[in-house]
């Protein structure tokens, strides 16, 4: 097996896990499987990606109206990394199924994978999360049922669709505040010798929607406006570098407005900026009927590259921009490029690939608390936990996974699960109970859900030194009662307070409080900690048996709780 099929073979094996678990299929779940033909294909043999985005469309459609049970269009498509091409005569397999359903709309999974038939190897395209809004009906406004998840893959995508929902509704303002702030910074635009114009590049091309365009609803499909709009991406990139570009990712989109059966369709397209190996490519896309002005329907930026012979990208020319908007669109295209780096990096790693401090800053801000939050999730849903030890009704769990050790405390209270949840917020007061809490300062409260603190603990050894904690501290409010209060923490650097010789900077990579609500009054806490050195020293006796300080710190915690379950007091702002 080459080393190709290996990775293949293991980025499937989640796909191929949940079909094995006792036969069970998602409800909602659809599957469309398309060999791949020459008119689906470019003049390389390879499929073209508006195809495929329109099968994604499909897939995800019939998925999301499943679950309605009435007619759904596309609202959003989450960023796209397209990490194989499909080649003629291959197969495409696409899965969709509705992750979790809000009021009106709904979050659709789509995975996406390559089958060659005649060496039976697969490897995965890409995968992708897609938002859909649920149509009026004649009874007036769909309210939509809830996703029961069954299996623990379920319960991830579930718990973590929340998470997404949210980063979605902030992303449009955060990215206008980031794009502002960062293109101040960057000064003029350079010029370089033997750069293209960026006019040369400019495409305008316009379809009539006919009904075939459209959907059962006579709205045009989003599938189809997202390759249409692929197609004059690639002609303008193509105009760059007199070659055939290959697509590699779309940023997150969302739809502005509906087109219909007999819209004249309008698509932009002009390469913004150029860079090593890669170019942006806006495009833009606008509808008008008749003499009506001009409706925007999408906008979307994609990343392109050249590949060589061998497969590998190509250096690229560099673009010369046009005047005015021009040069706003080049220099917005450079913090987009830090933007996405930060995204797909800090939302797409893997835990165990990360490094346990990430630098902060306000353009990774959103992302860093996305990921804080999702990894806390992660270990909310695992249902392998051993129990280690039990004391004064506190239990001690572990669970080691590819070489990492995590561990978890469960306890119950007599608090109602919102106050124990402010009070928890406030790492300031967790000295209060917690013995390794030797003292706690806020640096900085980034927004209503997320502050970062500094946290110094007293050493373990007689006269050793101390450590000390920059912790990003995310707080979540449930989204309905399948979803507990959550404060995530994880470790983050910042230039304003690098590590000092008076303590040993510690790291965590992420800990933090699953607090469920339970009948009559009685709330469950979860505390969870993803074991690095700088932590586990205060946590081995208890692990390995010898001594029950959890149980302690733990009962404390309870009659801290306790205590002061009437008061609202000095709590953050961000927590009231």
């Amino acid at each position: 097996m080459t080393s190709e099929e290996k990775y293949a073979d293991a980025m499937l094996e989640p796909l191929f896990i949940q079909e094995r678990e006792d036969a069970y299929r998602n409800p909602t779940e659809v599957k469309m499987s398309q060999i791949v033909l020459p008119c689906h294909a470019n003049h390389c043999g390879e499929v073209s990606i508006g195809q495929l985005l329109k099968w994604m469309d499909s897939t995800a459609c019939l998925a999301a109206e499943r679950h309605a049970g009435s007619p759904c269009m596309t609202a959003s498509v989450d960023d796209i990394h397209f990490e194989h091409i499909i080649g003629v005569g291959k197969v495409v397999n696409i899965i969709a199924k509705v992750n979790r359903a809000f009021t009106s709309s709904m979050e659709v999974g789509i995975l996406v994978n390559c089958e060659d038939l005649y060496t039976d190897c697969q490897w995965k395209v890409c995968h992708a999360f897609a938002t859909f809004v649920a149509r009026r009906t004649e009874a007036g406004k769909v309210h939509l049922k809830q996703v029961i998840p069954h299996t623990q893959l379920e319960q991830l995508e579930y718990s973590l669709a929340a998470e997404r929902r949210r980063m979605r509704l902030i992303h449009a303002e955060i990215i206008t505040d980031l794009l502002s702030s960062s293109t101040a910074q960057l000064g003029e635009c350079q010029e370089f010798q033997g750069s293209v114009p960026a006019e040369r590049t400019r495409v305008e091309s316009v379809e009539l929607v006919l009904p075939p365009h459209a959907n059962h609803q006579v709205s045009t499909f989003g599938g189809q406006i997202m390759a249409w709009m692929e197609n004059v991406a690639t002609i303008a990139a193509s105009r760059l570098c007199n070659a055939h570009p290959t697509l590699r990712s779309i940023d997150m989109f969302h739809f502005r407005g509906p087109s219909h059966i007999g819209d004249r369709l309008v698509l932009k397209a002009i390469v913004n900026n150029t860079f090593k190996h890669s170019m942006e490519v806006g495009v833009c896309a606008e509808a008008y009927k008749g003499g009506e002005p001009l409706r925007h329907i999408n906008s979307a930026f994609m990343t392109f590259e050249v590949l060589d012979i061998d497969r590998k990208p190509s250096m690229l020319p560099r673009i010369r921009p046009e005047p005015v908007d021009g040069k706003r669109r080049y220099q917005e295209a450079i913090a987009r490029k830090k933007i996405r780096l930060d995204r797909k990096y800090i939302i797409s790693c893997k835990q165990t690939e990360m490094p346990h401090s990430v630098p902060w800053d306000p353009s990774n801000q959103m992302y860093l608390s996305y990921n804080n939050v999702s990894a806390l999730k992660l270990m909310d849903t695992r249902n392998n936990w051993v129990l280690t030890s039990e004391k004064n009704k506190v239990r001690l769990y572990t669970l080691e996974e590819n070489h990492v050790l995590c561990f978890k405390v469960e306890m119950h209270v007599g608090v109602p699960a919102e106050q124990t949840f402010h009070l928890l917020s406030d790492l300031t007061r967790r000295k209060e109970w917690d013995q390794h809490y030797e003292g706690c300062e806020v640096i900085t409260h980034v927004d209503e859900e997320d502050t970062i603190y500094r946290v110094t603990t007293p050493s373990v050894r007689k006269g050793g030194k101390g450590q000390d904690f920059i912790l990003l501290a995310s707080r979540r409010k449930p989204c309905d009662a399948r979803d507990p209060y959550l404060i995530a923490l994880r470790s983050v650097t910042l230039p304003t307070h690098p590590p000092s010789e008076e303590y040993t900077r510690g790291e965590v990579l992420c800990a933090g409080f699953a607090i469920w609500e339970e009948p009559s009054t009685v709330t469950k806490i979860t505390y969870y900690n993803q074991a690095t050195p700088g932590v586990l020293q205060y946590i081995s006796t208890d692990i390995a048996g010898l001594s029950s300080s959890f149980s302690s710190a733990f009962s404390a915690c309870s009659h801290f709780l306790e205590t002061n379950k009437d008061s609202l007091a000095a709590l953050p702002p961000c927590a009231l």
